[in-house]
């Protein structure tokens, strides 16, 4: 379920944003939201919160990516998602340096 989702959101994101600089900025939102939202069931210790987040929510994109897929592909999508979180890195570098 959470890969169709993540589909579906990726699908839109190139539909409305035809960039490639918005298709790296979305997966690292999603990435950060799904990590930010664990870190906080982990921290309120509400059980219903960490029981929702647990069951409907992954813990990263790396985790759905390990999650529905093994050997070589799995090696392949892990390494463009670390190629896609260096060019967002830099993407980010750029920017604050061009605030100066």
């Amino acid at each position: 379920m959470d890969l169709v989702i993540i589909v579906i959101l990726i699908g839109i994101v190139v539909f409305f944003f035809k960039q490639f600089s918005s298709f790296v900025y979305f997966v690292a939102i999603i990435d950060l939201f799904f990590r930010l939202l664990h870190m906080i069931a982990s921290n309120l210790k509400i059980a219903e919160f960490i029981n929702f987040v647990n069951k409907y929510i992954p813990a990263s994109i790396p985790s759905v990516l390990n999650n529905y897929s093994t050997g070589i592909l799995n090696t392949l999508l892990i390494w463009g998602y670390i190629i896609l979180m260096v060019i967002f890195e830099f993407y980010i570098i750029r920017t604050f340096l061009r605030k100066k």
